[in-house]
């Protein structure tokens, strides 16, 4: 191998790592994995996923999990995988024992990222029937991951949300139900194998704002319409005083 070749792989290497394409891999931090969550996470779900969406741009998740670790990711507008940020990690054994972070290492766990991913390894003495807790952020007014786990799938959105009213409101993947328990909107499906679930929702009252806005648009409209038609006819009733030519028709 010629010395160019060499001195050319290496500046492609550097090119990369200073790129982030090799980023290296490092553990989350004990803090982070402690932090307390926002709320009480749903262990007794029926679903195989559980997300609780909070009113301030954050949810709280929780997987039944059969593997021995799960990798946990967004993409982003060009379609590449970037690592989800979580804090307040949990698991909890088929027994009601729950694990914090610090615990869940010291059993042969770890939570780990690079560029791409979050990789959380479980326990090495975990069971198939555990389950997986973390909280994250999400945007407002719109939840969407990625299906880390199959199955059942429940999210709960804050109070007073709602999906029904088109543009302000939709939901992925279709057959989903729905009900409301405490004015929350629970929306649920039997089944998810892939893709993204995205639910996309609304405050009620933003309904009652969008109609009084659409209203007062009209009446706004209108006046400026009839307020234009009256400056034509009166400008036309000026140019037959002046013995000007007018044609019948407005224009």
């Amino acid at each position: 191998m010629n010395r160019r070749l060499l001195v050319g792989i290496a500046a492609l290497a550097l090119l990369l790592v200073t790129a982030g394409c090799l980023g290296g891999t490092s553990s989350v931090s004990n803090d982070r994995l402690d932090a307390a969550p926002d709320g009480d996470y749903a262990w007794t779900a029926e679903t195989d996923a559980h997300i609780t969406v909070q009113d301030n741009g954050r949810f709280r998740a929780v997987y039944e999990v059969n593997s021995s670790s799960v990798e946990l990711y967004r993409f982003d507008g060009f379609g590449s995988r970037t690592p989800l940020s979580v804090e307040a990690v949990r698991y909890r054994y088929d027994n009601g024992t729950v694990l914090n972070g610090t615990e869940l290492k010291a059993r042969g766990g770890d939570v780990t990222q690079n560029d791409r991913i979050t990789n959380v390894t479980l326990p090495e003495d975990a069971g198939r029937d555990g389950k997986l807790a973390f909280s994250s952020s999400s945007t407002p007014k719109r939840f969407s991951l990625p299906v880390f786990v199959e199955g059942s799938y429940e999210v709960v959105l804050p109070v007073d949300r709602r999906v029904d009213f088109p543009i302000f409101g939709s939901v992925r993947p279709s057959g989903y139900d729905t009900e409301v328990v405490d004015d929350r909107l629970h929306i649920r499906w039997d089944e998810v194998t892939d893709g993204n679930v995205v639910v996309q929702f609304y405050l009620q009252r933003d309904l009652g704002i969008f109609a009084a806005v659409a209203a007062v648009s009209v009446l706004v409209g209108g006046a400026g319409i009839l307020y234009y038609r009256r400056q034509i006819r009166a400008l036309r009733d000026r140019r037959q005083e002046l013995g000007l030519d007018v044609e019948d028709d407005d224009r």
